[in-house]
């Protein structure tokens, strides 16, 4: 997970902080001196650090501070505000033409994942109601133009092509007309990348913009290139004009210094983060949200959104009445299983609940796999068994072994921890969701059977 390492050591920053009833201005110093260490490491441009932390201890040191009752806490609501600030204060959304199709154009090199970006992206678009179309204008790599198109099969996206021996600046013109033809409001250009930028590349990019001119240019750039992903943005600014930028592999890089940098550097916001592979998994940028995932304060917002996109209306609805009256199946539990999986990765998950021991989760192991097994067993099932777990003899449990690939013992683990979760869920209704003997410092949270 991005900023893993960043949110760890800026906490045990903190944790210090707070233990100190007063602060002296060296205490400020000394604190701001590990601030821009633990930046450094995350890859953020050294210039951006420079600003950052001057500006953070000119405020602390002020007397309002290190006077106040509680100055530690006064400190760390210095940073988040000018971590927030750093990044783009407000998320950037895109804008649209008045008349459409409102053509974006993808720009990025190669291996940045501006081919999959442009899927998500359309994807994105079309649960918001709208008919976006791919255009396939990478028309030098190999297998590019079928990348884009197993891509737009994946999120039920039409492509535009015209072949590998025409021109990207024709193929990006008749896209314009394709779409008006056909109803498409949204037109996504997935141009060709090199391996580094050079004058022929930037040369056609230019070219398609004129001829096309895309209400917004969007920079996709890898995050586990670090600093480079800052001087490319810078470069390809400067010579096309962006209007923002998608960061992908977020979730591959513990670092993550190209988000807390890009904004500062060029002017120009991170509109998307990449943090997976699943089309849910290209988040809008909220800066808020992203600096206090990293000083460990949670995201509940984040949350709630990823529990709307994955969770049916309905069916919430139904298990929230049997939540109520403490009378979960094991299909219900199956069914929450798989939504729960449509909201990413669990201990990402976790990391955003508030009050929940950041720390305990760096070192937790979450067995993503176990869901899989579990998912397994109970789907071998009849509908009778999973009504009724009651009824499952010997004889039905090594039937469901077998079915499932897994062991008689692996089934009645289940069982077990379904009764489990059951108590545990009833605990849950009453309040108390963090206890105080779960496991691995999660409360009762600990107790999930994802956790080893």
């Amino acid at each position: 997970m991005a900023f893993d390492n960043l949110g760890e050591k800026l906490q045990g920053v903190f944790k210090k902080l707070r233990g100190k009833g007063r602060l002296s201005e060296a205490d400020v110093k000394e604190a701001m001196r590990e601030v821009r260490l633990a930046l450094l490491e995350a890859d953020v441009n050294f210039r951006v650090v420079k600003e950052f932390v001057s500006g953070i201890t000119e405020k602390a040191v002020g007397n309002e501070v290190l006077e106040h009752l509680h100055p530690g806490q006064q400190v760390v609501k210095l940073v988040h505000e000018e971590m927030i600030s750093l990044m783009g204060s407000t998320q950037s959304q895109l804008t649209f033409s008045s008349k459409p199709p409102t053509v974006y154009m993808m720009v990025g090199l190669q291996g940045a994942g501006k081919t999959t970006s442009s899927g998500k992206l359309a994807g994105l678009l079309r649960k918001q109601g709208k008919r976006p179309l791919l255009v396939a204008c990478d028309v030098y790599r190999p297998a590019a133009i079928k990348q884009l198109q197993v891509v737009g099969n994946t999120y039920n996206i039409p492509v535009f092509e015209m072949g590998d021996k025409v021109s990207p600046v024709e193929i990006a013109e008749k896209s314009i007309a394709h779409a008006s033809e056909n109803g498409n409001d949204i037109v996504l250009i997935d141009t060709a990348g090199r391996l580094h930028i050079d004058d022929e590349l930037m040369g056609e990019l230019g070219q398609i913009r004129t001829k096309v001119r895309p209400q917004e240019i969007l920079l996709v750039v890898d995050a586990m290139t670090g600093q480079d992903a800052v001087n490319v943005a810078a470069t390809f600014d400067e010579k096309l004009g962006l209007d923002g930028i998608i960061v992908t592999k977020l979730d591959s890089d513990t670092r993550g210094g190209a988000v807390l940098s890009v904004k500062k550097v060029t002017g120009k916001p991170v509109k998307y983060v990449g943090m997976g592979e699943k089309m849910e998994d290209l988040e809008a940028f909220h800066p808020d949200r992203m600096a206090s995932r990293i000083l460990g304060m949670g995201d509940v917002l984040s949350l709630i959104d990823k529990a709307q996109q994955a969770f049916d209306e309905k069916q919430a609805a139904e298990l929230e009445k049997k939540f109520r009256e403490n009378s979960l199946d094991l299909e219900d539990f199956l069914t929450q299983m798989q939504q729960i999986k449509k909201m990413g990765n669990i201990k990402d998950l976790i990391g955003m609940i508030p009050g929940a021991n950041q720390a305990a989760l760096a070192g937790a192991e979450i067995d993503e796999k176990a869901m899989v097994h579990m998912e397994a067993i109970i789907q071998s099932m009849t509908r009778e068994e999973r009504k009724n777990p009651d009824i499952l003899t010997g004889s039905r449990k090594r039937r469901i072994a077998a079915g499932s690939g897994r062991s008689v013992p692996e089934v009645n683990r289940l069982l077990k921890q379904f009764e489990e979760m059951r108590k545990m869920l009833k605990g849950f209704a009453g309040g108390g969701m963090f206890g105080k003997k779960g496991k691995k410092g999660f409360g009762k949270l600990g107790n999930l059977p994802f956790f080893n």
